[in-house]
């Protein structure tokens, strides 16, 4: 899975990481439980978590950048990355296709343990939240509670060091992936059945919809100038994955409250990648997805990330309407 792309060709220039891979497992076993005898994704999901061992560091963090030519070219990776790689490793544990991935799965986050104590970015802590709420959920342990319950408590820490009546946020700043830090509160709450942390998520969440739901239109923060509090929000340019963060935070809040606006809020940002955005521009052809919405124009390249993203949605959409169907029959 190479980073980045020409349009839809890939640049080869770029090389690898870590991050992008942990996509992409996620992803392909998503593909799986739609799919599950799609032979190539199963061979595509066996290279995405093998990239993810040889990644692995001997003190459970991992290298996030590798070169074309294969050669890691940095020492550790990045703390967003190793976050990711856990929730991959986490989403591995719930939803492996056989038995010795999901072994594999369990070592490898099992090693990754100790190093959520490293973690100091809020954003890393959501993504390894995310994945041990999805480990818990499926294999139950001591460990994975208490890793979970210690990340959910750095970020409710922060919401309540932040938030004030006209500001229910986690920082003074609405930046990246913003919807996966209530997110993160709520599928924590959830699994471990603490209301202290899904109350707080979804009053972060609400928040963020006044922000960002417009007419019904999906309206994320634009990546040139970011939202600071008392200051005019940036509205372009948009990136793709502010959209599955979205929908999947609000399918968290539909799982704890049961609330029906949520899903609608849910599909809303699902379509967004198909042109129901504030520029009424398509963001998916052939099965790749555009790098960015401009206020006049688009990022016609196709990277991993932005891919992957739309991806990671469709498939998300996907699984909801085939419980939602299974639970009607």
């Amino acid at each position: 899975m190479l980073q980045h792309a020409v349009e839809t060709l890939p640049n080869r220039k770029f090389g690898y990481c870590t991050d992008d891979v942990a996509r992409a497992f996620m992803v392909a076993l998503a593909h799986a439980r739609l799919a599950p005898a799609h032979e190539i994704c199963r061979r595509l999901t066996a290279n995405y978590l093998a990239f993810l061992q040889h990644a692995q560091l001997d003190d459970g963090r991992f290298h996030n950048f590798m070169d074309y030519d294969r050669r890691w070219t940095d020492e550790v990776g990045t703390q967003d990355s190793c976050g990711r790689a856990i929730w991959a490793l986490g989403y591995g544990v719930e939803h492996s296709a056989n038995d010795a991935w999901r072994r594999i799965c369990e070592r490898m986050l099992e090693r990754a343990l100790p190093s959520l104590e490293w973690l100091e970015y809020p954003r890393s802590w959501a993504y390894a939240a995310l994945g041990l709420a999805h480990a818990q959920s499926a294999r139950p342990a001591p460990a994975y509670a208490a890793a979970l319950r210690e990340l959910a408590n750095r970020i409710l820490k922060l919401y309540d060091s932040a938030a004030h009546e006209e500001w229910q946020w986690f920082e003074s700043v609405m930046t990246y992936d913003n919807a996966r830090l209530p997110e993160a509160l709520l599928r924590a709450g959830r699994v471990l059945e603490e209301e202290r942390f899904t109350a707080p998520g979804l009053a972060a969440l609400r928040f963020y919809e006044t922000v960002t739901i417009e007419n019904g239109i999906f309206v994320p923060i634009g990546n040139a100038g970011w939202y600071e509090r008392g200051r005019a929000r940036a509205r372009y340019a948009q990136q793709p994955l502010e959209a599955v963060a979205m929908l999947d935070a609000e399918l968290a809040a539909f799982d704890v409250t049961g609330d029906a606006a949520h899903a609608t809020k849910a599909q809303a940002a699902l379509e967004w990648y198909y042109g129901k955005n504030s520029r009424g521009v398509r963001m998916v052809h052939g099965g790749a997805c555009y790098d960015g919405l401009g206020e006049h124009s688009i990022n016609p390249n196709c990277g991993a990330e932005s891919t992957l993203a739309f991806l990671a949605a469709a498939y998300a959409a996907a699984l909801r309407r085939a419980r939602v169907l299974q639970a009607v029959r």
